[in-house]
C-alpha cells in the first residue's frame, strides 16, 4: 500500500455510540450468542462419504423415523416383546446412509432419474398394497415424521437404488443354456410349483478371506443371537440390531419368496426347518446367515392364468397435452361404443408401433407382464368388456379382454421361469457382495 496517500476519513452517517452503550451492546451480544449456543447446538457432520457427506441431524431424523417405524409395526402386530432401544438403531441407520450416498452418486454419473408418473405409481402401489387410501399412506407417513415432499424424496431415491442394484448387479450375472437345462432336468427344477416360504434373514458380515480365527468369533456370536432369538421369540428385533443384511431394518424380512429363488445354501436349509425354527449358522462368501422361517404355504399343481389383451394408446407430446390426448382417446372410445370395431380404431390411430397394426392385440399375456396400472385395469375387466381411459408411463390406453384361460405349464414359460429363477437366485447371492465391496472401495470417515 502506498504510505504517502493519505488515509481516507470515514464519515458517519450517525454518531458513534459512547463506549458504555458499547459495552452494553457487546454484553447483550455475547450473551444472546450464549444463550443460542445452549438451545441450538450447530449440526455436525456424521461421516464423509467420498466427496458427500452424511449430516447429524439426518442421521437423528432417520433414526426416530425407523424408530417410530418399528413401534407402529409392532403395535399393529400386537408384539409383546419390547422393541430395541433408539439407540440400538444409530449404527445400522448410518450404515444405510452411507451406503446411500455411494448408490446415489452412481445413479447421478449414469444420470438415471426416476419421473413424476413414475413416482406417483409407485407410491400408489404402495398404498395399495398396505390396504390403505393415498390421504391415509400420507398420513402415515407424517406421523413417523415425513412431510409429503420428504416422503416423495424418500421414495424416488429407493427407485434410484434399486434401479442401481439392479443394473450393477444384474451385469455381473450371467447364466447360460446349459445351466438352464441342467436345472430343469435337477430335482429341484421338477419342483416348479414348490411351497412359498416367508423368511427372516440376518446376516454377519465376513468376508470370504477372513482368518480361522475372525471366522470362529463370528460363529460364536451367531450361535449367541440365534439362541437370544429362540428364547424371546423375537427374531425381527435382533436383525435389526445385529444384522448388516439389506433388509436389517425390515428385521431381517424377505418376504415371500419360492425355495428356487433362494440361494441353494438358504433353500437347504429352509427345508429341514418347521414354520417358527431358526436355522443353525450358515457360512457364505458374504458372511454367516441366520433363517427364521415364520410360514410355508402352497404347493401342488398349479395352473397359469392367461388374458387375451388388445389395446388403443393415444401419446402426449410437445404439441398434444396430457388432457388433450385424454379428450382424443375418449373420443375414440366412443366411437367404438358406438360401433365401430376396436381393431379398425387401433389400426388407424393407435400410438404402439408394436400392435397397431395387429388391430391393438397384444395376445396372451401372465401376471406380471404389464406395467401395474395397465394389468390391474385389465384385472378388473370382463371377457370383452372395454375400459376408460387410463394413464401408464407410455400414455393414455384403452384396454380390452378378449379372453381368458388357464394354461398348463408351456415348455417356453418353463425355460423362463427356470431363467428367471436362476437370475433372482444369483442377484441374491450378489446383492450383498457387491454392496460390501462399494462400501469397501468408498472412502468413509466416521465422525461420531
Amino acid at each position: 500500500m502506498n504510505q504517502d496517500k493519505a488515509s481516507p476519513q470515514v464519515s458517519h452517517k450517525f454518531p458513534p455510540r459512547p463506549k458504555a452503550w458499547r459495552a452494553l451492546g457487546l454484553g447483550l451480544l455475547c450473551g444472546i450468542s450464549t444463550c443460542w449456543a445452549e438451545l441450538i447446538p450447530l449440526d455436525g457432520i456424521a461421516a464423509i462419504v467420498n466427496e458427500d457427506v452424511v449430516m447429524k441431524s439426518e442421521l437423528i431424523a432417520h433414526t426416530d423415523q425407523y424408530y417410530q417405524q418399528i413401534q407402529r409395526q409392532a403395535a399393529q402386530q400386537q408384539q409383546r416383546q419390547q422393541t430395541p432401544p433408539k439407540e440400538a438403531l444409530v449404527s445400522q441407520v448410518l450404515d444405510k446412509l452411507i451406503l446411500d450416498r455411494i448408490q446415489l452418486a452412481m445413479a447421478e454419473r449414469a444420470g438415471i432419474k426416476i419421473s413424476d408418473e413414475e413416482l406417483n405409481d409407485a407410491l400408489q402401489r404402495s398404498a395399495e398394497q398396505q390396504n390403505l387410501s393415498f390421504d391415509e399412506f400420507v398420513a402415515m407417513a407424517h406421523s413417523d415424521g415425513l412431510s409429503l415432499t420428504q416422503l416423495r424424496t424418500q421414495f424416488r431415491q429407493d427407485m434410484l437404488i434399486g434401479r442401481v442394484q439392479q443394473g450393477m448387479v444384474k451385469r455381473r450375472i450371467e447364466i447360460s443354456d446349459q445351466e438352464v437345462h441342467n436345472f430343469l432336468n435337477s430335482e429341484e427344477g421338477q419342483l416348479m410349483t414348490s411351497p412359498d416360504l416367508k423368511v427372516g434373514h440376518l446376516l454377519l458380515a465376513l468376508s470370504a478371506s477372513a482368518s480361522p480365527t475372525e471366522l470362529d468369533t463370528a460363529l460364536q456370536q451367531a450361535d449367541k443371537l440365534r439362541q437370544q432369538a429362540i428364547d424371546s421369540g423375537d427374531f425381527r428385533n435382533v436383525a435389526i440390531v445385529h444384522s448388516r443384511g439389506p433388509n436389517a431394518l425390515k428385521g431381517g424380512d424377505l418376504g415371500w419368496r419360492k425355495a428356487i429363488q433362494l440361494p441353494p445354501l438358504f433353500s437347504e436349509a429352509l427345508a429341514k426347518l418347521e414354520p417358527g425354527e431358526v436355522s443353525t449358522p450358515l457360512r457364505s462368501d458374504a458372511g454367516i446367515h441366520l433363517l427364521k422361517l415364520y410360514e410355508r404355504r402352497g404347493g401342488g399343481e398349479q395352473l397359469i392364468q392367461q388374458t387375451k389383451i388388445r389395446h388403443i394408446l393415444v401419446k402426449p407430446n410437445e404439441i398434444l397435452t396430457k388432457e388433450d390426448a385424454l379428450a382424443k382417446i375418449s373420443q375414440l372410445r366412443a366411437r367404438i361404443v358406438a360401433g365401430e370395431t376396436f381393431g379398425d380404431i387401433a389400426r388407424e390411430y393407435s400410438e404402439d408401433p408394436g400392435t397397431a397394426l395387429k388391430g391393438g392385440e397384444l395376445g396372451w399375456s401372465t401376471a406380471g407382464q404389464f406395467v401395474p396400472i395397465f394389468e390391474s385395469t385389465a384385472a378388473g375387466l370382463e371377457v370383452n368388456e372395454m375400459s376408460e381411459p387410463v394413464f401408464s408411463q407410455f400414455g393414455w390406453h384403452i384396454i380390452q379382454v378378449t379372453g381368458r384361460r388357464s394354461q398348463d405349464f408351456s415348455e417356453t414359460l418353463i425355460t423362463n421361469q427356470a431363467r428367471n429363477a436362476l437370475g433372482q437366485r444369483k442377484y441374491a447371492e450378489e446383492l450383498p457382495i457387491w454392496l460390501q465391496e462399494i462400501r469397501s472401495e468408498a472412502f468413509v470417515e466416521i465422525k461420531l
